[in-house]
Order: C-alpha cells, then sequence, then structure tokens
C-alpha cells in the first residue's frame, strides 16, 4: 500500500527480511521482586520485515517480553540482542533509537503541554537538527491526523486521541522497529482501521512491527507470524493460520478464534473444510464452493 504520510521516515531498513535476526532472545527468563516468574527459557529470532504478533491471556508474559526489547526491562537469565547489542550492557537511550515502544495505556507516556511539544520530545532529546524536528514531529502528526490539533494540551483530547498522539511521538523518532501494545484498545472503528493501515503502511516500508493484542481479529488480518504466550514460555511460533488450526493451543490458553474463522467453522457441516481468516478469503472459498 503506497504511503500518503510517511514521508523521510519511510524506509528507516535496507534489508527486508534478512536471515539476521534484529532481536534475538536465548534462554529469557526474568522474575518480578518476590521471586514472582513471568518469563521463561524463551527463544526468538525476529527478523527486519517481520509483522508478529504476540497473544496469550492476561499474565501470560506478553508485555513484559516487549519491555526486554528496548531495555525497560533486564533479563534476569538468558540475554537480549537487539541489531546485535546486548540490551544489560547497553543504555535504554541507545536502544530506544532502534526500537520504539507504545504503551497500552498512553497516559503512562504522555508529560508534555501541548501536542506538539509531546510528539517532537524524543527527537529533541537525540539533538536532531531543528529542521529534522519540524518535518519529522509535522509528519508523524499528519500520519495520525493530530496536525490540526498541534497546539492543544493533551490532557484535552479523548482516550483514542492520546493513544495516536503516544503512537505519533515513536513515529517521529523513525525507529526500525514498532512496538505495539493492544494498539486499537479505546479506538472507534474509524481510528482503528487507521491505526492499523499506519502500521501496514510503515511495515510495507520496511519496519519491523511487533504487535501485543488480544484482538484475533486483528492477527488474523494483518499478522504474518504468531508468537503464542503462556505461564511465561512461547509455546507456539507459527502464521496465524497454523495457530488457529491448533485446537491444543487454543483451549490451553483461552484464545478465541477470529470472527471469521467461526463462520468458516460452521460451514465445515455444508462440505466447506477451509480455515479462513479474512472476510476476502471467506467470499472467495464460498464462491468457488458454489462454482462446484
Amino acid at each position: 500500500m503506497p504511503s500518503r504520510h510517511l514521508g523521510s521516515f519511510s524506509n528507516p531498513l535496507e534489508n527486508i527480511l534478512t536471515d539476521q535476526a534484529i532481536i534475538e532472545t536465548r534462554n529469557l527468563s526474568y522474575s518480578y521482586p518476590g521471586e514472582i516468574s513471568a518469563l521463561s527459557g524463551v527463544d526468538l529470532d525476529i527478523r527486519p520485515g517481520e509483522f508478529l504478533a504476540i497473544v496469550g491471556s492476561n499474565g501470560s508474559g506478553k508485555t513484559t517480553l516487549v519491555k526486554h526489547f528496548n531495555g525497560l526491562l533486564k533479563p534476569s537469565q538468558g540475554h537480549v540482542r537487539i541489531d546485535g547489542l546486548d540490551t544489560r550492557s547497553t543504555r535504554v537511550s541507545e536502544l530506544s533509537r532502534i526500537v520504539g515502544f507504545v504503551f497500552q495505556n498512553p497516559d503512562h507516556q504522555i508529560f508534555a503541554y501541548s501536542v506538539w511539544e509531546e510528539a517532537s520530545f524524543g527527537l529533541k532529546l537525540h539533538k536532531l537538527s531543528a529542521e529534522a524536528v519540524e518535518q519529522q514531529t509535522s509528519e508523524a502528526l499528519r500520519a495520525v491526523s493530530l496536525y490540526a490539533l498541534r497546539d492543544r494540551h493533551p490532557r484535552a483530547l479523548s482516550r483514542g486521541q492520546r493513544q495516536r498522539l503516544a503512537t505519533a511521538s515513536i513515529l517521529a523518532l523513525n525507529t526500525p522497529v514498532l512496538v505495539l501494545d493492544e494498539p486499537t484498545t479505546g479506538q472507534d472503528f474509524l481510528s482503528r482501521r487507521q491505526i492499523m493501515e499506519l502500521a501496514v503502511e510503515l511495515h510495507a516500508a520496511g519496519r519491523t512491527v511487533l504487535m501485543v493484542t488480544h484482538d484475533m481479529a486483528l492477527v488474523a488480518e494483518y499478522a504474518t507470524r504468531v508468537i503464542v504466550m503462556r505461564e511465561g514460555a512461547a509455546i507456539c511460533d507459527a502464521t496465524p493460520k497454523e495457530v488457529f488450526e491448533n485446537d491444543e493451543v487454543l483451549e490451553s490458553t483461552g484464545l478465541d478464534l477470529p470472527p471469521v474463522a467461526k463462520i468458516a467453522r460452521g460451514l465445515r457441516a455444508y462440505g466447506i473444510s477451509e480455515t479462513t481468516l479474512t472476510q476476502s478469503e471467506l467470499v472467495e472459498t464460498l464462491i468457488t464452493a458454489l462454482r462446484h
């Protein structure tokens, strides 16, 4: 999909889908204070240019895992390498140039007194030129339809608008990896669609997109790879179709099928056995069945 908004921060990576991982975890384990185990022996290789969903029930370790990707948390055991950098010995400020993190609750990362100040803060922190700050902040705010509100106080925005502002502040940094933690929470239908279309544009332009979500419809429509978490372990690493065909994984994690897949399963009694995940796939399957 061609981008109408991304401008100068549209191609942060030249080598899309190379064999070299941009994020690597080995035997990653983490315990919160009080010896509360949150991750146990997680091994992952995430390559540049992937669109990956991380799913699982509450408390399965999803957010704890991704917080290791920009150094917000450090491993209790094992290691995490981001573009070859060991997170234990690398500052968060350096890792934040590689991995941009949009929190589930926008109020956890918004603190400035205007929309413009919030979106441009990271660029100023990284000591970019005034011209670069102006251009990248403008592009990021336009990408999330907040440029017209650039002088407004963030607390005067709706929750959905604050979520988009938090996204813009990360977009402006032009990081090659973007982590979205429950990106559509609190959004109306149009804002939800806008955020996901933006994620698609960023992915098409070369960014690695990691999405933590409970929304299986998002997983079915957008992700090309899924990591399923359970009790701090990555128990499944597969395509969306493979995950939604695996009844054992679904039952053990409490994950639900996306709506279209539920409809497709209901049609098995009529001889349609194909697992479909999106509306377009379902329509194509039905047309093919009718022709035969």
